[in-house]
């Protein structure tokens, strides 16, 4: 292991060499930065889906609640508040789910109510 003509006392360690991952004991430090764009997506209103529950189906104004909501939410996002603006977003949201399941069990309520009364009153209407 000695090269020829040296003590082994005289050979030199290779001290200053190693290989491994930047940060461990015996290499330069290299730091390495990494930065991390995050985009933010803004938070829905809904309007479209209130301008429909307003228009349509209206039961207990829940769609003239969330239309206002969602007008709230959509003012807030232009001004740059993203926390109110999901506030008013999810508020708008729940009003108008409430709207939609109202207005199709009112309708289902009513081609119930319909079939069934066309029914029952058959032998009035096609007396001859």
């Amino acid at each position: 292991m000695n090269p020829e003509g040296q003590p082994a006392e005289v050979v030199p360690l290779q001290v200053g060499r190693n290989d491994g991952p930047p940060g461990q004991p015996g290499t330069s430090a290299v730091v390495e930065y990494t930065t991390v764009n995050i985009h933010t997506e803004p938070p829905p209103d809904h309007i479209i889906w209130s301008l429909c529950c307003f228009a349509h189906c209206n039961p207990c104004c829940l769609g003239l609640a969330a239309l206002i909501y969602s007008i709230k939410a959509r003012d807030k996002k232009v001004a740059g508040d993203l926390e109110g603006a999901r506030k008013y977003g999810s508020s708008a949201r729940c009003l108008n789910i409430w709207s939609t399941v109202l207005a199709c069990t009112m309708i289902l309520i009513f081609i119930i109510l319909l079939s069934r009364s066309d029914v029952t009153y058959r032998p009035m209407y096609y007396h001859y």
